[in-house]
C-alpha cells in the first residue's frame, strides 16, 4: 500500500447529531478517516490523544466557545490545520477567528463540495507548516523523509514497512483492515 493513498484522520467537533452524521459520512464517501466529538472538553482529550490531519470546528458547543480550541493549539505550538464550521457569519466573527489561528472559515449554512474542497486545499499544505512527525510512545516516524527513531535512536526501515508504519500510527486506537 503507498503511504499517500492512506485515508486522512480528520477531527469533526460539531454539537448537533444530525448536521455531524451529515459531514462526516460524506467526508468518509470522500475518502476522509473521521472522528466525531460533540463538546470543547471531548475535543482536547481527542486532540491530545490522537493526530489528526486537520480538525473541522463549531464555535458553538455546548461547554464553551470552539475558539477556545483553536488558542489553545496554537499556544501549545500545534500547527493542525483548523476550519471553523459555523452560523457565526460576521465580518468581526470572520476576522477574530482566523486572527486566533483558525486556517480557514466557512458558514453554515454551506455546500458540501465546497467544504471538501476547503479540507483538501488545508491538506495540500507543505508538511513542514502541519507538521509531519508521526509520535507514538517511544516511537517517532518522519512521515516525509520516511525515517523511524526509538527513544531518539535513529534506526533503517525499508519504504514497505514505512508504509505500514505509517498506517498504524495514523490509525492508532482504531482497527486497521488488512486491506490497508
Amino acid at each position: 500500500v503507498a503511504a499517500h493513498s492512506l485515508p486522512m484522520r480528520l477531527l469533526l467537533v460539531e454539537d448537533s447529531e444530525r448536521l455531524s452524521n451529515l459531514v462526516a459520512g460524506g467526508l468518509t464517501k470522500e475518502g476522509f478517516d473521521v472522528d466525531t466529538v460533540t463538546t470543547v472538553a471531548e475535543c482536547l482529550s481527542a486532540l491530545a490523544t490522537t493526530r489528526f490531519a486537520a480538525v473541522i470546528l463549531d464555535l458553538g458547543l455546548p461547554d464553551g466557545d470552539g475558539l477556545s480550541v483553536v488558542q489553545y493549539l496554537r499556544a501549545q505550538g500545534n500547527h493542525t490545520p483548523v476550519l471553523i464550521l459555523t452560523a457565526r457569519l460576521s465580518v468581526g466573527d470572520r476576522v477574530k477567528g482566523l486572527h486566533d489561528g483558525a486556517d480557514d472559515y466557512l458558514g453554515k449554512p454551506f455546500a458540501f463540495e465546497e467544504l471538501v474542497a476547503r479540507v483538501r486545499a488545508l491538506l495540500r499544505r507543505p508538511a513542514s507548516y502541519i507538521g509531519r512527525e508521526l509520535r507514538l510512545g517511544k516511537l517517532a516516524f518522519d512521515s516525509e523523509a520516511r525515517e523511524i527513531a526509538v527513544d531518539g535512536a535513529q534506526s533503517a526501515i525499508a519504504p514497505r514497512e514505512a508504509a505500514v508504519l505509517e498506517a498504524l500510527m495514523r490509525r492508532s486506537n482504531r482497527v486497521v483492515p488488512k486491506k490497508m
